[in-house]
């Protein structure tokens, strides 16, 4: 038989064993000692029965008239007769019996005293100098039949009270369980990025030392990430200034020259420059939506934030290139506009970059708060679509970009609990790419 793995089935299954062991135990020693006392009862009975009897049946015998007869007692009711006797004489002449008497289980007399025969209990005893003797026998049978009712009534509780302790026993440890099966909920609850310490609340004294040496793993685990994010997020900004002034040298180096292979290389420092710098906001983003907190208190309209940025990007690309479609009822969210507002951005950036041609990239916001970014374009192998999520990964090795939009996009829905989809072809064509969203919204108001 397998062992059980959990701790709640071991105590259950050891406790239960353990009570039925101790029961039965228990039950085997008093049944034990029951029978002990049951002989002395029944044997104190014999003797008293034979003393009751026998100056009775001295006085009637004595008082007869004719010697040697022997009388048996006729029963007054019909009953079972436990104890039997015969009264003797000297000679072994049958005086007086009871009704049920059968002579042939007793045994010859030997004096007095207790004595056992195959069938029968027996006590002797006698009067008048030896001439009339008593012999009450009880069966065996009769013992062992009320030995068996005691062990019995012993063991029949077993069937109730076993099955009722090992309940209570499960209730029990159950109940006493609970702490640790919040503990441990509240612990697969947090997410991939979320290491703050779980409550150790109402754990048992030998549960919480490990919570507690968990939840300060945690913490170092969580200190190291934000030392890790807040380099990143320092560096990115750091680096806004330097670059801003090199672009500002680099342009001003290209307007001044007059040597068009000088021209040539300050354009392409410039270019280098800018793209640092774009690399720079990402791994800004990045370190914002990996450590910052995205669900607020309150619920705002995400059409507000949707316009925003996409009147944004149509001002810096052709304006007839974006088409957004948007719900008539408010999109109410507690997603924080900023992180909304990148993810977005990145989405439809990535859309436009990678897009075919001047053909439109499509952007919807639906009621139920799925986000929706399709362009037209050549399809992207299966193998590659599973790899764009992954930072610095690229549709391709001469693609444009920093390879973190996507990345950036995907990490955002895992910490709303939701899941960037990518599909290509776009569904319902042959060619293009999608990426699709499902937003946290709130519930509508009731009308009225």
């Amino acid at each position: 038989m397998r062992r059980p793995s959990g701790l709640q089935a071991r105590l259950a299954l050891s406790l239960g064993l353990a009570i039925t062991l101790l029961w039965l135990v228990t039950a085997s020693v008093t049944a034990v000692i029951l029978r002990q006392e049951m002989d002395e009862v029944f044997d104190s009975a014999l003797r008293e029965t034979a003393e009751r009897i026998l100056p009775l049946a001295v006085t009637e015998i004595l008082g007869r008239e004719t010697e040697g007869v022997t009388q048996r007692l006729a029963a007054v009711r019909a009953h079972d007769e436990f104890f039997t006797y015969l009264v003797r004489d000297a000679q072994g002449r049958i005086l007086l019996q009871s009704h049920a008497a059968d002579p042939a289980v007793f045994p010859p007399w030997d004096g007095p005293g207790f004595r056992d025969t195959p069938t029968h209990r027996v006590y002797g005893d006698d009067a008048v100098m030896g001439t009339i003797r008593i012999t009450v026998a009880e069966p065996l049978a009769h013992r062992a039949s009320v030995a068996r009712e005691i062990q019995m009534g012993l063991g029949l509780p077993l069937l109730v009270v076993v099955p009722a302790a090992l309940l209570a026993i499960v209730l029990a440890v159950r109940a006493s369980l609970a702490p640790v099966r919040r503990f441990r909920d509240r612990l697969a609850a947090l997410g991939a990025r979320d290491l703050s310490p779980v409550s150790v609340a109402g754990l048992p004294s030998e549960i919480a030392p490990v919570a507690e040496t968990l939840n300060g793993l945690l913490a170092r685990l969580n200190a190291a990430f934000e030392a890790e994010r807040s380099f990143a997020a320092n560096a990115a900004h750091e680096l806004r200034t330097p670059l801003a002034g090199a672009i500002a040298q680099a342009q001003r180096l290209k307007a001044e020259t007059g040597d068009a292979a000088a021209r040539a290389r300050a354009a392409e420092i410039e270019t280098t420059l800018k793209r640092l710098t774009r690399l720079s906001e990402r791994l800004l983003q990045l370190a914002r939506v990996e450590g910052g907190r995205l669900r607020l208190d309150r619920a705002s309209d995400l059409r507000i934030p949707a316009r925003l940025v996409i009147d944004d990007l149509a001002r810096a690309a052709d304006a007839d290139r974006i088409a957004l479609t948007l719900p008539e009822t408010p999109v109410l969210s507690d997603l924080d506009p900023d992180a909304f507002g990148i993810l977005c951005r990145n989405l439809v950036e990535n859309a436009l970059r990678h897009g075919a041609g001047d053909l439109p990239v499509t952007v919807s916001l639906a009621a139920d708060g799925a986000l929706v970014v399709a362009n037209d374009g050549p399809v992207v192998p299966p193998e590659a679509l599973a790899r764009l999520t992954g930072r610095f990964e690229r549709a391709g090795s001469g693609a444009e970009g920093s390879g973190l939009g996507l990345a950036i996009a995907a990490a955002i829905a895992e910490r709303i609990g939701s899941k960037l989809v990518l599909a290509s072809p776009r569904p319902g064509h042959q060619t293009g790419f999608e990426a699709r969203v499902v937003l946290p919204v709130a519930a509508p108001k009731p009308q009225g």
